[in-house]
C-alpha cells in the first residue's frame, strides 16, 4: 500500500502542473482532486474575475479540506491539481498535511514565462468556437501573483525544471 503523502504542485499557469498530477497520481495510486473540475461544476459561469476565482476556490478549499485530511488519515496519498503559488496558497496545504500528521511532497515546476505562454496557445487551439481561455494579459496579470517556493518555508520541494 502506497504511503500517505500530500503532494502538491505549484508553477505559472500552463506550466504543466495538470500533467505532473495525474502522472503523480498514477505513480503513487493516489486520490486525485482536480480543482478546475470542481470550479467548472460547483460555479459555472461565475468565475469571471481574478475576485471570483479567489472567492469561489476558497469555498471549495474549506468544504474539501475535512475529507482530504481523512483521506490522508485513512492511509491514502492524495494529489491536489490545486495552485500553490503563494504563501498564502501553500499555508493551506501545510494546515493539511500537518493535521493528518502525513508526508508532503511541493512539486515545483520552475518554467519560464515564454514557454507557459506558448503551452497556453497551444492548449487553447483546441478549444471549440466561443470557449473561454486565458489571453497573455490575464497570464500576465495572474503570474504578478507567483511567488516561488522558498526555503525557509520548511517544505519538501522537488524541483522539475522546464528550459
Amino acid at each position: 500500500m502506497a504511503q500517505p503523502t500530500l503532494f502538491f504542485l505549484c508553477g505559472k499557469m500552463a506550466a504543466g502542473k495538470s500533467t505532473l498530477s495525474r502522472e503523480l497520481a498514477t505513480r503513487h495510486d493516489a486520490v486525485l482532486l482536480v480543482q478546475d473540475d470542481w470550479l467548472e461544476k460547483l460555479f459555472p459561469g461565475e468565475i469571471l474575475s481574478i475576485p471570483d476565482f479567489v472567492r469561489c476556490s476558497t469555498r471549495l478549499r474549506d468544504a474539501l479540506a475535512p475529507h482530504v485530511r481523512a483521506l490522508l488519515s485513512r492511509g491514502l496519498p492524495v494529489v491536489l491539481d490545486f495552485p500553490a503559488n503563494t504563501r498564502s496558497q501553500r499555508a493551506w496545504f501545510r494546515e493539511l498535511f500537518e493535521q493528518a500528521d502525513v508526508a508532503h511532497e511541493l512539486h515545483f515546476i520552475d518554467a519560464p514565462d515564454d514557454l507557459c505562454k506558448r503551452q497556453l496557445r497551444q492548449r487553447s487551439q483546441g478549444l471549440p468556437e466561443g470557449a473561454p481561455w486565458t489571453t497573455e494579459a490575464e497570464f500576465d496579470a495572474i503570474t504578478a501573483y507567483f511567488q516561488p517556493p522558498d526555503d525557509d518555508e520548511g517544505f519538501v520541494v522537488i524541483r522539475h525544471s522546464r528550459p
